[in-house]
């Protein structure tokens, strides 16, 4: 019966940019459909809950699932009053924590075997759930329940807590290691301390106006933020891009990638003892950062990509100063290659360190660079093109050792790789408009995809058949990816996680919406 049930789902392909299948599903169908994706060496990319009481149906959960035929989004009801479903984390393990964030936002319950509280943190009451529309108080006096670490015992074995607030800049995390001596028996991380409810936000904000927030989600990726908002929306209303507006928010990305590749390599020249490589990786960036200014009004390129195409076009003569700066990028970038290629104290510190086998990484559903670096060729730009990725044809950068000699190398090779990209699309970027008409959508579900510097950055967008509520989700590919930094710092040593934590280089805003 559960057979016939799968066998009878009814698939819609969306509209959009980013061929996209979805399917309302009951109980049986989503566990099975969940399984043959697995079986079919498939992933789960996504796992959400929106509220759709006031549109007559319960809290729905959404899961995105892709494999080498596409991707598919299917979505259960389940139920308004005591709303359950079956848990995923036995088939893919990055669900656990999803199911998790999806009980604290929205009351979801699920036989998921982890049921403790991910990004609650006494903010509101045990019975409040931020997500659902009745939802109204905004602050409650912390609990100051304990989070239940889990502990390993033994001979010689303690813990360090590191964070959540940290002696730099960035953002509040929690890393419990447990160890012997110096070498690390496990680690376990937490989240949810910059949760920011953008997602209760965005319920709020018009769907034509959800862009500019989307862009500020995470300051290093607006390119990508604003892009797949930006495809999602236009999916929804139809609106067709302009074939030049497409290839300069191409160029905009590989220019994000390759900001954020420039600052992570100094890092890591930093924290291996390179002052050198910190200092002169480091001017590059400003260089290129100065360059976004000056070209696309803002150094992070926020409020670059809109709606219906972009806010910036570029004249002969900008082009001619991006094709001479990224020259100087690619001279100065091999050189310092070949410097840290030959450093014996660097090397020492990257060869075998932080490592993760393709394994781990495929078995834990791993993304974007970080999958790379470990031999698995996940990238949208090639494996799922879309315009104008299907005429520049990608070539992915892969390594096999997964260690951090091995995530500095994917660096440096899609470094290179946007550089020709760039000159690509400078080449043969067409003429005509930069931005066609979007207005408020009329479709109920949309869908886009991009990928961004760290991996997949996702946005789904689910409408009322009334068009009276809305609910935006973003996913960031650091849900999938702060798992294999627990996995690959085992066996390392306590003063080498710096290091391995800055070759992932994952987002605590992203991650915490």
């Amino acid at each position: 019966m559960a057979q016939d049930r799968a066998s009878a789902v009814t698939w819609t392909r969306l509209p959009g940019a980013c061929p996209i299948d979805h399917a309302c599903v009951d109980v049986d169908q989503w566990r099975l459909i969940g399984a043959h994706c697995r079986e079919t060496s498939g992933r789960l990319a996504a796992l959400w809950g929106s509220d759709e009481r006031v549109a007559g149906r319960g809290l729905l959960v959404h899961a995105l699932l892709v494999s080498e035929s596409g991707w598919s989004w299917i979505s259960l009801d389940a139920g308004a009053t005591q709303p359950w479903f079956p848990s995923l984390d036995a088939l893919f393990p990055t669900a656990a924590r999803l199911e998790r964030a999806l009980w604290d936002l929205l009351g979801i319950a699920s036989d998921k075997r982890d049921k403790r509280p991910w990004i609650r943190q006494g903010a509101w009451g045990p019975a409040d759930f931020p997500l659902r529309r009745d939802f109204t108080q905004t602050h409650a006096a912390a609990t100051g329940d304990p989070y239940p670490f889990v502990v390993v015992r033994g001979s010689g074995v303690h813990e360090i807590g590191v964070g959540p607030i940290h002696a730099g800049t960035i953002e509040p995390g929690h890393f419990r290691f447990s160890v012997v001596g110096d070498e690390i028996l496990r680690l376990e991380t937490r989240f949810g301390y910059a949760h920011k409810g953008v997602e209760k936000r965005l319920e709020a904000l018009p769907l034509k106006d959800g862009w500019r927030l989307a862009g500020r989600i995470c300051g290093d990726s607006s390119a990508a933020y604003a892009g797949a908002y930006a495809m999602a929306l236009e999916a929804m209303n139809g609106c067709e891009v302009p074939p030049r507006a497409l290839w300069l928010r191409a160029l905009l990305w590989e220019r994000e990638r390759i900001a954020n590749h420039l600052g992570d390599l100094g890092a890591l020249c930093q924290d291996g003892g390179l002052a050198f490589g910190h200092t002169q990786f480091g001017l590059l960036k400003e260089q290129w950062l100065m360059t976004h200014g000056r070209l696309f009004g803002h150094r992070y390129l926020m409020d670059t990509i809109i709606p219906g195409g972009v806010a910036c076009d570029l004249d002969a003569a900008a082009c001619e100063v991006l094709e001479a700066e990224c020259a100087t990028v690619l001279a100065t970038s091999r050189r310092l290659q070949d410097i840290i290629d030959n450093h014996a104290g660097l090397q020492e510190r990257f060869l075998g360190t932080g490592r993760l086998d393709m394994g781990d990484a495929r078995s834990l559903g791993a993304v974007g660079l970080a999958a790379r670096a470990s031999g698995i060729a996940l990238d949208l730009r090639a494996r799922h093109p879309l315009p104008p990725y299907d005429h520049l044809q990608t070539r992915l950068a892969l390594r096999t050792q997964g260690d951090v000699a091995a995530r500095v190398a994917v660096r440096f090779d899609e470094i290179f790789e946007s550089l020709r990209l760039i000159h690509e699309i400078l080449a043969y970027l067409p003429q005509g408009p930069v931005r066609a008409r979007c207005e408020d959508p009329g479709g109920r579900l949309g869908f886009g995809a991009v990928e961004g510097w760290r991996g997949e950055v996702l946005v789904a967008i689910t409408r009322a058949p009334s068009g009276a509520t809305h609910h935006v989700h973003i996913h960031d590919p650091s849900w999938q990816n702060w798992p294999l930094l627990e996995r690959a710092v085992l066996g390392d040593l306590v003063p080498d996680f710096p290091l391995i934590n800055k070759s992932f280089n994952l987002a605590y805003s992203g991650h915490d919406l």
